[in-house]
């Protein structure tokens, strides 16, 4: 399957996104933080991110879902700070303590085609919500210089649907987290009162872009949404609630990863709801559940 942003490239309407994101770092709402910062000075918002995006490491990664994986691995790029404040993230050191390179927008497009040519299946953003606008100008020069896999947008879910409207063509595969659906529990942990309302939005503008995931013969992700949901432990996540919206707002098709990994780090032990792993009990509610309202693929 050829990758949408070509489409947009050739007709010159990619250059027009990328300059209307660029834009809008000026006062800079791309994000639900709407910091309003003059990110293309150097001002720094929530984010903690200026004119130019950084990375803490590129490489083929094994560990994703199989669609994204399958036997070339997966074109993971990890770029630095976040737009959420999550206080278990496993990934601390890059998303809380900034660990990582600036990078323009040529080196980025070096990264991309360095992943394509070591034979990946896709090239993977983790955390791009608050750079997309880097990215999608970097994406221009990799185009031009051989390009031709399918890009997809691994966020953590508090994602502004009118800037996923201007990215409508760009990524065919999204990948967000759908992490709580509580609003309390958002607050606390991830500094994001709104997070629920907003990844809401989210998921169903992405789901409007891209449907659910379509794999090729080889099981390999061509195009769609990939949703992650992270267990937590005495129900902080409110699982079910997600589970719901998924199936009777999106599709009962809708490819969900219910994940189990959960671990308390960084500073989850100040909390002792979430200051454990989930129990197996835990985790066999929600897969239940899940079955419950009709969901079938992904766990």
């Amino acid at each position: 399957m050829t990758p949408a942003y070509l489409k947009l490239h050739e007709s010159g309407e990619l250059a027009k996104i990328r300059d209307r994101l660029i834009g809008g770092l000026e006062k800079c709402d791309l994000c639900p933080r709407n910091c309003k910062v003059d990110r293309a000075k150097g001002e720094l918002g929530f984010c903690k991110t200026g004119r130019y995006a950084a990375v803490s490491s590129y490489n083929l990664h094994f560990g994703e879902e199989p669609p994204l994986v399958g036997s070339g691995g997966s074109g993971t790029i990890f770029l630095t700070w976040c737009n959420l404040g999550c206080i278990f993230c496993q990934n601390f050191a890059i998303s809380h303590l900034g660990e990582g390179s600036e990078a323009g927008p040529d080196e980025l497009a070096d990264m991309m085609l360095a992943l394509q040519k070591r034979g990946a299946h896709n090239i993977n953003f983790v955390t791009p919500t608050h750079v997309i606008a880097q990215i999608v100008e970097a994406l221009i020069p990799a185009i031009e210089r051989g390009l031709r896999l399918p890009l997809a947008y691994n966020s953590g879910g508090y994602d502004k649907a009118s800037t996923l409207k201007e990215l409508d063509g760009v990524f065919d595969i999204y990948m967000p987290d759908a992490k709580y659906s509580d609003e309390h529990h958002s607050l606390k942990y991830s500094g994001a009162k709104d997070y629920w309302q907003v990844c809401r939005e989210a998921l169903l503008e992405m789901h409007r872009q891209v449907g659910a995931l379509v794999m090729n013969a080889d099981g390999i992700a061509e195009r769609g949404l990939l949703i992650r949901h992270l267990v937590l432990p005495n129900r902080v996540a409110g699982s079910f609630k997600v589970l719901d919206f998924i199936a009777e707002k999106l599709s009962k098709d809708s490819y969900v990863n219910i994940m189990e990994q959960y671990y308390p780090c960084f500073k989850a032990f100040m909390h002792r709801e979430i200051s454990r792993g989930i129990t197996m009990e835990e985790f066999k509610e929600v897969l239940d559940h899940a079955v419950k309202v009709g969901l079938y693929r992904g766990f």
